[in-house]
């Protein structure tokens, strides 16, 4: 059986960082998290945990930094099935870089998913987040983020070439190309296959044809979604088993070190 790491999840201790749309149908204490991810083949995941409400900026950094020690707690709880991702927030630059030096001895390397519109900013080309993604940089990180506006992500690309840069959200066919150019232009660009884009058939034959299997990373973003219709989508797709292979697992195995 082929490994699957899912780079994109959003797991949760407390029921108001369920992402799920239908709460009663998963719960914390029970494990169904684990449980319906290894039933649909995952074995391993990596992620954030997000407040489903959002996040204030009148909460406070200890707000962000409660999200992340979560991430810890369930790192903690299901050991290697768990690649923690933690937050950072322009608006508090200098706790941000303090909470990635934190991480780093932790043994963490991943930054997000970033999620601007959740937790009270919009602008990926800021200076604010240029600091802070200076110092992730620095440490080697990787920063998943959600897809926003082009000229943005663009740009935080561009201006960080030290920084791996995994775009979440393939998107429809008016964004899937705006991706695929940003794949071919920049080494330190990849693209996870979670949320909108995967049900449309062919869609990541084309990614692969166009840009090469190595730029794109298995991901689902459950408990939003079904992770097994994504396992499915993948393995039907007239691509290699190789490229599959590079899909599923080898690619995030490559990035994380």
């Amino acid at each position: 059986m082929r490994k699957i790491i899912d780079f994109h999840v959003h797991p949760f201790v407390e029921e108001e960082e369920n992402m799920c749309f239908y709460k009663q149908s998963l719960s914390f204490e029970n494990d169904l998290f684990v449980k319906d991810m290894q039933s649909a083949g995952i074995t391993t995941v990596c992620g954030s945990v997000i407040n489903s409400a959002g996040t204030k900026i009148s909460e406070g950094f200890e707000a962000i930094q409660t999200l992340n020690r979560h991430a810890l707690k369930l790192r903690d709880k299901w050991g290697d099935f768990y690649i923690p991702g933690v937050h950072v927030h322009p608006a508090y630059v200098k706790e941000s870089c303090e909470e990635l030096e934190f991480a780093k001895t932790q043994g963490v390397k991943l930054v997000g998913e970033l999620v601007p519109y959740m937790q009270e900013w919009s602008d990926y080309s800021c200076r604010e987040l240029g600091e802070i993604l200076d110092v992730a940089g620095e440490f080697g990180m990787i920063v998943s983020y959600h897809s926003m506006d082009d000229a943005q992500m663009e740009k935080m690309i561009k201006n960080h070439p030290k920084v791996t840069f995994v775009a979440a959200h393939p998107n429809d066919r008016d964004k899937y190309p705006l991706h695929l150019e940003r794949l071919k232009k920049y080494p330190n660009a990849y693209l996870d296959l979670s949320g909108t884009g995967l049900f449309r058939y062919g869609m990541l034959k084309h990614g692969v044809d166009m840009v090469g299997a190595e730029k794109f990373l298995f991901g689902t973003d459950y408990p939003i979604t079904n992770p097994y219709m994504y396992v499915k989508a993948v393995e039907f797709e007239h691509i290699s088993e190789e490229a599959k292979d590079l899909i599923f697992y080898k690619n995030a195995e490559r990035l994380l070190g």
